[in-house]
């Protein structure tokens, strides 16, 4: 294969720059077919342990489907939010945490352990490699998305006993991501949550550690704290 030229790394970064997780904004108009089709085989080539390939992907457009998981969100959030104090408890009821009613598509990604048998290269050290590598997947299928002005949001405010019902999963397999896709008028400038003063971005500078835990920089790197703090221009 041959190396991405600049207009193609430009456009790569853009995609991860202004990804975003969508909860409100979805236009009502339907996403073609193709253009999912191609989200879910960007998501299908996301490398997994072993090549285990273990995501498998739950299609929702039903509306009874879609109140249940609604009606599972609204309960998991009042239990969540007994977990902070007020003021932040009642800034947190007012966030839009989801757009399963108003997205175009729902769609639940899932791990299977079993594909291919109990003995999956890669696996057997750190079992979660799996659990991995289904994440690896979902993260292409957001920035797949984006390109396709796609917007995506992931909904984690949910019962996976719920998911497990009311989708008829196998026991064995586990829900990881609840998913809305549709298409919106415009992304945000910066995730929602920031923009509402929940958190705020961290700089790269203090999550960046060199040789070892809590490791500082002594310049042999040649990355320098102004690299770190500024990042580099992708645009």
């Amino acid at each position: 294969m041959t190396d991405f030229t600049d207009g193609e790394k430009r456009g790569f970064y853009k995609a991860i720059y202004s990804r975003r997780d969508v909860r409100s904004r979805f236009a009502s108009r339907p996403i073609k077919e193709e253009t999912l089709v191609r989200i879910l085989h960007a998501a299908h080539h996301a490398p997994s342990v072993g090549f285990s390939q273990p995501w498998n992907f739950v299609l929702i457009k039903d509306a009874g489907t879609r109140r249940r998981i609604k009606e599972s969100f609204e309960e998991e959030r009042l239990v969540s939010s007994r977990l902070v104090e007020e003021p932040r408890r009642s800034k947190y009821l007012s966030l839009k945490l989801e757009g399963i009613q108003e997205s175009a598509v729902n769609i639940c990604v899932t791990y299977d352990p079993t594909k291919f048998g109990p003995f999956v290269i890669g696996r057997t050290s750190i079992p979660d490699a799996g659990l991995y590598s289904v994440c690896c997947a979902i993260q292409n299928m957001w920035l797949a998305a984006r390109t396709e002005g796609i917007g995506l949001g992931w909904v984690s405010i949910l019962s996976n006993k719920v998911l497990r019902e009311t989708l008829g999963l196998p026991e064995h397999v586990v829900p990881v991501a609840y998913l809305c896709l549709g298409h919106v008028d415009e992304f945000a400038e910066k995730p929602d949550l920031e923009a509402a003063g929940w958190l705020q971005r961290l700089d790269l500078a203090d999550v960046v550690y060199f040789e070892r835990w809590d490791g500082r920089n002594d310049g042999s790197w040649g990355v320098t704290e102004e690299m770190l703090r500024e990042g580099l221009d992708y645009a």
